[in-house]
Parts: structure tokens; C-alpha cells; sequence
């Protein structure tokens, strides 16, 4: 490992470090632009919004959210989650200025949700279910993109639903799609996939991020199927709008309609974005720590405040709500991405590509993106990883499992949702059998039962301490041993104490050792937080 002179100030320390992860973030920043362009469109194609709307979410996601965020390899950008409370936003209030005044108060009301620190749930999603989410998301993608990779079905939008807007769903969608393949397209998405998977293993060939070589295969691909009797359609090509000047540019933006404050239906929007927009943020950067290769974590009330500023940005300049957003986030850890600087990069190479070359981008077809996508998802739900849940045990195996098929077969919220209420039942499950351990001797022809409470003694546990008191056989001394219980709920030591009333009555003589009568919920050691506080 290459050390640091020690002489160095902090900034060279930075400037060191920048440059020696641009390597990799640069690379990584086209991966992410190439898979968030079409998305961005898609989506508000989806919502019902302007195609404008849809990039300039995706441009201000990657240069604004990421400057605040303190997440490295998350990106943001407009969401299809959101899709239908935005396509339905839009309708109720009857314009799109008015729900443009919608978009900057959701973003408010993110940042109070940071500033209070409610971005503390996101410490409350167990691993098998954010594991179950994330290996959910990549069969989504390989389902989602083989109608695209087969040149059919050329609504982009990276819905994640398993219902779609069409009245088909995910599975009638491939079906059609085998039915009615474009040759062009099959070739060029097979053909990416080839290089994806054989190019970095070749380190001199790897120097050229192998989804850049994949975007020029698909362009000279176009190029030569063009002067064939099997040419790619325009539908089946990546579609941005073409700007001619900086003064046209500048007419695309729409601002808000602020004279609509007191409209109190701009609220309830208002309120519906900034939880469900929150809600999926906290899923995603849960999820991105997680495959994260160093292994980093992200402070999650800081990304609320992050995500509330790029909405209120949004929202002035005519954009959509915006969420981190998984599936970009992956392909950007995917692609090698170390820092932050990768989603600022695929923000400016967003805004360059409407900017300066929409015709160059307008040729590359979708079936390469979705090769990308498609190698992507593999990762995020490979076998090996259905091995080791499974090796896990049951309790972290089933809500995996769970977690996979609710998200596949609804969406992403009402997936994840499902699962947690089965990982629940599962923690539930082993609290009520771990409360306490038992031993029982004999003195001639009396039995001694000793009741050892554990550490912790909550109200989950009173069903099975209970269930053992109630089956205590008749003429028994139970001693119940507190010594190391720092906290037992009120309900429990209402029922021992009931329990060494009634006791009498079989006979049983029952003994507290160190049981107080009251307990009051454990502090964070003193000493411990104010180092914490330190930090």
C-alpha cells in the first residue's frame, strides 16, 4: 500500500485520495449516465410529466443531492415508485405549476424529518429483508429488460411494479416479447452481454470501462442493421429532446405555482411524496451500505436534509420528486464506483449529453442499456447468495425469501413491508423463548426449579415466562433469579409478583432473589456518549 507523506496538509490528503479514486469513479459516472438516461425519461413519460422534467431530476440529483449527501455511492434521481402518485399529484391539482409547488414542500418537509432525526429508522430494517429487497430488485431488472433486450415492449420507464400500465404484467411482457423479437436487437444485447462478462477479465483490454465499449458497439450496430432489411426502429432508441440554443434551453423550465399555498390538497401531496420519497431513500441507502466494497455507513438523517434540498430544487426548476434510487445506486457499485464524485460526474455528463450531443446519444439503442441492466441484476440476486441465507438458518432464510416474491409480485414499499412483518413474527419467536433459562434439582422428594431471567425481560417475553410459571408442578420451591436483569417490564413483574401470591394455593413457596419492584429503561452509558458525542 502506497503511504502518504506525513508532511502533507489535509488538502493534499484529499487531493491525493480524489485523484486516485477518479480512476475508478469516472468509468463508473458513464455506466450510471448511460443506465439513468433512459429512466429519467421513462419516468416522466410514466408520470405524465415533460420528458424535460424527468433529466433535469436526474441532472440535479447527481450534482446537488450528492454535494450534501454523505453517502458515497448512492445516486438519486427520479423514481418509479413514485410514478403513480405523481401521474395522479398532477391531475388532482390540475396543473403541473401547482404540483411543481407540491414537489419544493415535500422537500421541506424532508428536511424537518432530517433536522428531527427521523432518518433513524433506517437502522430498524433487518439484513434479511434488505438482502431479500436487494436480490429482489435485480430479478426485476433481468425481468424488466429481456422484453427491451429483445426489442420489444419499448416502454423504458424501469417501472418496478409487477402490474404494468399496459394491462400486461411482467411475465405476459416477456411473453410477447419472444414472440415479436427484433433480430438487430437480440444480436446487439447479446453481444453486450458477451463483452460485459469476458472484457474485464483481460486487464489491459479493462483500462476502457467495458459499458462504454458495449454504448459504441450499439451505436456502429445501429449503424449497420440501418442498411438491412432488419433495422432498429426509433422506438427502440434511446429518445432525449434535442435543444437548439441556450435560449430554448432555458424556455424548457417551468416554475412553480405559488400562488396555490393555501390550497390545502398541495399538503396532503406534499406530505405523500416526502414519506413515500423518504421511506424508499432510507431502503435504498440501507441497501447501497450494504454492497458496498469498504463497507462505509451512511448517516441517514443527513441524506433526508440532502434529499429535501435536490426536492425543493427540483421543484423550482420544473422537475420531479426525487428518491436515491436502488437501481442506479447498484449499477454505479457495480461499475467500481468509490466516491460521491461518480454521481456528481453522470449528473454533468446529464446535462452535457442534453446540452451538446442529443443527436449521438439519440442513436444508441436500448437493447445495449438493457444488456447492462441485465448483467447488473445477475449480481444482485446471484444463486450464491440464496446459498447463504439459506445457510443463515430459517429465521433469516424465510423473511429473505418472503421479501424476494412480495417485492416481485407487488412493489417495492408493500414488498419490503410484507417482509418485515415476517421477520417480526420471527423476532418475536425468539424472544419469547429466550427470557430466561431454568434449572431443577431434587431434595428427597421435593423439586427445586431455579429461574435465571436474562439481561433484557420485555413485554414480548410474558406470554413465555407465563406458559412456565402456569406448568410448574404442585409442592415445588421456585426461586426466580433477577441478578442479571437490568430491565424487566412492568407487566412481567406483574406477573411474578401475582405468580408468588397465588402460589401458595399448589403448594409452591416462591423466592425473588435480587427482583426489584420497579425498573426503569436502561441509559446509554454516560462515559460511552460522550465520546460518541466527540466524534
Amino acid at each position: 500500500m502506497q503511504k502518504i507523506n506525513p508532511t502533507f496538509s489535509g488538502s493534499d490528503v484529499k487531493k491525493y485520495f480524489l485523484k486516485k479514486n477518479l480512476k475508478k469513479d469516472l468509468p463508473s459516472s458513464i455506466v450510471v449516465f448511460l443506465v439513468a438516461l433512459p429512466l429519467c425519461l421513462g419516468i416522466a413519460l410514466a408520470s405524465g410529466a415533460p420528458l424535460f422534467a424527468g433529466l433535469i431530476t436526474g441532472i440535479i440529483g447527481g450534482i446537488v443531492v450528492a454535494s450534501f449527501s454523505g453517502s458515497q455511492l448512492s445516486v438519486s434521481g427520479p423514481a418509479a415508485g413514485l410514478t403513480v402518485i405523481v401521474l395522479g399529484a398532477i391531475t388532482s391539482l390540475g396543473s403541473y405549476p401547482t404540483f411543481l409547488l407540491a414537489v419544493v414542500l415535500a422537500g421541506v418537509f424532508q428536511l424537518i424529518l432530517g433536522l428531527v432525526k427521523a432518518g433513524t429508522i433506517g437502522n430498524y430494517f433487518p439484513s434479511s429483508v434488505i438482502e431479500g429487497m436487494l436480490a429482489a430488485i435485480g430479478l426485476i431488472l433481468i425481468l424488466k429488460q429481456l422484453p427491451h433486450a429483445l426489442g420489444v415492449d419499448t416502454d423504458f420507464t424501469g417501472d418496478e411494479g409487477f402490474f404494468q400500465q399496459d394491462h400486461e404484467n411482467t411475465f405476459s411482457a416477456i411473453t410477447a416479447a419472444i414472440s415479436h423479437f427484433s433480430l438487430a436487437a437480440v444480436v446487439i444485447s447479446l453481444l453486450s452481454i458477451a463483452i460485459l462478462i469476458l472484457w474485464p477479465k483481460f486487464p489491459k483490454l479493462a483500462v476502457v470501462p467495458a459499458p462504454l465499449v458495449v454504448v459504441t458497439l450499439g451505436i456502429l450496430g445501429t449503424l449497420v442493421f440501418a442498411g438491412t432489411d432488419y433495422p432498429l426502429r426509433a422506438d427502440q432508441m434511446v429518445k432525449i429532446p434535442v435543444v437548439n440554443g441556450f435560449g430554448e434551453f432555458l424556455g424548457l423550465f417551468t416554475i412553480p405555482d405559488f400562488s396555490q399555498l393555501a390550497n390545502k390538497n398541495v399538503y396532503i401531496v406534499a406530505i405523500t411524496i416526502a414519506v413515500v420519497a423518504s421511506l424508499e431513500t432510507l431502503l435504498s441507502i440501507e441497501a447501497v451500505d450494504k454492497i458496498d466494497p469498504i463497507k462505509r455507513v451512511t448517516p441517514t438523517n443527513r441524506e433526508l436534509i440532502a434529499q429535501g434540498i435536490g426536492n425543493i430544487t427540483s421543484g423550482m426548476v420544473g422537475g420531479l420528486p426525487m428518491t436515491s434510487v436502488i437501481v442506479r445506486s447498484s449499477a454505479n457499485v457495480n461499475a467500481g464506483g468509490r466516491t460521491k464524485m461518480s454521481a456528481i460526474f453522470h449528473g454533468i455528463w446529464l446535462l452535457l449529453s442534453l446540452l451538446f450531443i442529443p443527436g449521438l446519444i439519440n442513436m444508441i439503442p436500448l437493447s445495449c442499456l438493457a444488456a447492462i441492466l441485465l448483467v447488473t441484476g445477475y449480481k444482485l440476486t446471484r444463486i450464491s447468495l440464496f446459498k447463504h441465507m439459506y445457510h443463515k438458518g430459517w429465521d433469516q432464510f424465510v423473511p429473505f425469501v418472503v421479501t424476494v416474491l412480495a417485492v416481485l409480485f407487488t412493489d417495492l414499499l408493500k414488498g419490503v413491508a410484507i417482509g418485515m412483518l415476517v421477520s417480526i413474527f420471527y423476532l418475536l419467536r425468539t424472544n419469547m423463548r429466550n427470557p430466561f433459562f431454568y434449572r431443577i434439582t431434587n431434595e428427597g422428594d421435593k423439586k427445586n426449579i431455579r429461574i435465571k431471567l436474562a439481561e433484557e425481560v420485555s413485554f414480548l417475553n410474558k406470554a413465555a415466562i407465563q406458559v412456565v410459571l402456569t406448568n410448574i408442578p404442585k409442592e415445588t420451591n421456585v426461586i426466580i433469579d433477577g441478578s442479571n436483569a437490568r430491565y424487566i417490564d412492568p407487566d412481567v413483574l406483574e406477573t411474578i409478583y401475582n405468580y408468588k401470591h397465588n402460589a401458595y394455593t399448589k403448594g409452591i413457596i416462591v423466592t425473588l432473589e435480587n427482583i426489584q419492584k420497579h425498573y426503569t429503561v436502561p441509559k446509554l452509558n454516560i462515559k460511552v456518549k460522550e465520546e460518541i458525542n466527540k466524534l
